[in-house]
């Protein structure tokens, strides 16, 4: 029998019976079965879909992105002393407001929504008095249906990008993604497994389920096929086997066997892998809608296996990407030996991907969560349909709820025609509730302690883990004559001039002098600030390209570079800059190597760059993934042997990436780095390759040994 637990109640009374407590939660003095603790989430979740209207279950089957009070500017705008935020925002008043956007308040009591995302990032204490009011507010309602609060990830460094990166150091701080696929896959390469990956999200659990934060949009199962795709730094890389291993880890710790009371439930994305870009447009902008399969075999074989590895570890929810598969650029596919019928619509409009493939040979068992913005900005094969019609066709499609919207009405609109059944309706309000019941949010997991939050975010130990993390994850490209590690016996005499370079210049200098405190702080290296009398360089390349939300003129640059002429797509000539600083980079390392000194480059992959501009100019090349200054100083100086390896291939040159006049890429858009050479013209090698014959290809990196 299960324990009694410890129910709080806020706007509603507590009854007994039988000598147990339970909540009233709709005030009719009587105990119904969704109260019932002691049944199970799914019984709980049938019976309280049976006493709902269809305006409730329609505003449950939406999830919108909600500012804390934190962030409104005019604190008149907000209520509970400041947490809960009652701004309003009219329709296209920023690219976010696709409909209306009302306050917390009206959004939960009115418009019955209970899915909420959180962009903001105060601290944990914060958080969980954010979510205690909007619980509180929801409590007082007729049903007293709780809210769930779900996240982008907040664990991993790197710059805020707004749907990516949207929280960053409040939580312990591990290295992205990436990253974490170096160190775990360097574990691997030395005899060990990835249980890194494991220790990374059973940290991050016990952090999100003290705040509030229940609910995930993670992690990326994508592999990347296309290297221009700018989502790279999201992902675990290229291997799918590795990848397959990693998402399974994560929802096991995240989530536990079974979803319970300090689960994390997870959104696993983006079906069916939006690594398969034509020519690395993302399908945030029209130019990006394609995905394309032109290679025999590849949406089996390398797309699809993280995701088999999400069913079977009973992810509680998949995301489908935005992107349309595209019949004329793709062959025919198969899927356990049948072909697959490609529908020229986005994958969450998709019956085929998420009933069969998906639900019916995968063996998916949770709900589907639509990716933001699908029924007003990505509708992708949708565009001529209306917003009521778009609704019907994704939620018909198997689709439970669609994200960053609160257009009610619309959905609305299309039930009353007949166009989605009660019964469908009905469906996805049970799957969407089965998940709050099992996660306790009608009992004991409805109010959280923001002094806990901020004690267990605080853990020592965590913060540690993350570090340790970071160090593992650096990555040994090149070691001409042994450069590294720059022992203190190496250096006795010698001094060291530390840069960071950008592409902003700003950041540049802000990064500058953090690189520079940080060594200070390590006592690693005597240092001056004066490259032309130092004997060692230590450079930190931090390039960018392109831009999350529209294309760039051409095909995004991935060639580290300053003032560039390209041609655009229509002919067009224009200049790109991936780092700023270059003809200074070349300076420094001119100088120090006039003076029979030694240059050791760091470059931040978040893209697989090619390096023919800056690797000549480097006695030691190392990579990190946002990975922090300080930990590479410590490899970099040998208190830690580098372990990491690359967890993508770096591909050769411009030549190798290059596309046709017919829009077709050199190298298959489909395919992984590791195996683009069995498919290349010419006898072209996509790999690149250094001055010391070392090869950038997957599972590369060098120790000191």
């Amino acid at each position: 029998m299960q324990k009694q637990p410890e129910l709080v109640v806020r706007k509603k009374q507590l009854i007994e019976q039988e000598g147990l407590t339970f909540k009233d939660l709709n005030n009719n003095g009587r105990l119904d079965p969704y109260e019932d603790w002691r049944l199970t989430p799914r019984e709980r979740a049938e019976n309280l879909v049976s006493l709902m209207n269809m305006d409730e279950k329609i505003g449950m089957m939406l999830i919108n992105s909600r500012k804390m009070g934190l962030a409104q500017e005019d604190k008149s705008k907000t209520s509970h002393d400041g947490v809960l935020d009652e701004g309003i925002i009219e329709k296209g008043e920023t690219i976010f407001a696709t409909s209306k956007v009302y306050g917390t308040t009206h959004t939960i009591e009115n418009r019955n929504l209970r899915h909420f995302i959180l962009r903001d990032n105060f601290s944990p204490a914060d958080m969980a008095e954010w979510i205690n009011a909007m619980n509180e507010v929801a409590e007082g309602t007729r049903l007293g249906i709780p809210v769930l609060v779900t996240s982008n990830s907040r664990n991993e460094n790197g710059e805020a990008v707004f749907g990516m990166n949207d929280a960053i150091g409040i939580f312990s701080t591990w290295p992205g993604t990436l990253g974490l696929a170096a160190a775990a896959k360097g574990d691997i390469k030395n005899g060990g497994d990835g249980s890194l990956i494991s220790q990374f999200a059973s940290i991050a659990r016990k952090e999100w389920d003290v705040t509030g934060l229940r609910k995930g949009y993670m992690y990326m199962a994508d592999v990347v096929t296309d290297p221009r795709w700018q989502r790279t730094y999201g992902t675990f890389g290229e291997d799918p086997e590795f990848i397959a291993d990693a998402i399974g880890r994560i929802i096991k710790e995240f989530q536990g066997e079974t979803i319970g009371k300090h689960s994390i439930a997870m959104t696993i994305k983006h079906f069916p892998g939006g690594g398969a870009r034509e020519n690395g447009f993302d399908p945030h902008y029209e130019e990006g809608k394609w995905n394309l399969y032109p290679t025999p075999g590849s949406l089996e074989k390398y797309h699809l296996p993280p995701f088999r590895a999400a069913a079977k570890h009973g992810a509680s929810s998949i995301m489908p990407y935005y992107s349309i598969p595209s019949i004329k650029k793709s062959v025919v596919q198969q899927f356990e030996g049948e072909d697959i019928p490609f529908e020229e619509v986005g994958f969450a409009f998709n019956h085929y991907f998420l009933n069969h493939i998906l639900r019916g040979e995968l063996g998916f068992k949770g709900y589907i969560n639509s990716d933001s913005g699908i029924i007003n900005n990505m509708s992708w094969g949708m565009e001529k349909h209306s917003e009521a019609e778009r609704f019907a066709k994704a939620i018909n499609a198997g689709t439970d709820i669609i994200a960053d919207t609160n257009d009610i009405e619309n959905l609305k609109l299309a039930v009353s025609k007949g166009w989605i059944s009660e019964k469908r309706i009905n469906e996805a309000n049970v799957r969407l509730l089965t998940e709050m019941f099992a996660l306790g949010l009608f009992d004991d997991r409805t109010y959280n302690e923001p002094q806990k939050a901020t004690e267990v975010v605080s853990t020592k130990e965590h913060w540690e883990a993350a570090y340790e993390a970071h160090k593992k994850s650096v990555t040994v490209l090149k070691n001409s004559n042994q450069t590294l590690p720059l022992t203190k016996d190496k250096l006795e005499g010698r001094s060291v001039y530390i840069e960071v370079f950008h592409k902003e210049a700003e950041r540049a200098a802000a990064y500058t002098e953090k690189a520079r405190d940080e060594a200070k702080e390590l006592g690693l290296f005597t240092l001056t600030n004066n490259y032309e009398e130092a004997d060692v360089a230590v450079l930190f390349l931090h390039p960018k390209s392109g831009s999350y939300f529209n294309a760039t003129l051409g095909l995004l640059e991935l060639e580290i570079c300053e003032d560039k002429v390209v041609s655009g797509l229509d002919g067009t000539l224009y200049q790109e800059t991936t780092l700023s600083g270059m003809k200074h980079l070349k300076e420094v390392a001119d100088s120090i190597h006039s003076r029979g000194g030694k240059v050791v480059m760091s470059v931040n992959i978040i893209l697989p760059w090619i390096l023919g501009n800056i690797e000549p100019m480097a006695d030691a090349l190392i990579a990190g993934y946002d990975t922090f200054f300080n930990a590479q100083l410590e490899v970099i100086a040998g208190n830690h042997k580098p372990t990491g390896v690359l967890p993508l291939t770096l591909p050769a040159n411009e030549e190798v990436i290059a596309v046709y006049q017919n829009g077709e890429s050199v190298s298959r858009n489909d395919v992984p780095g590791y195996d683009k050479d069995k498919y290349m013209p010419n006898g072209l090698s996509y790999i690149y390759k250094d001055c010391d014959g070392n090869q950038y290809k997957l599972g590369h990196g060098l120790n000191y040994e």
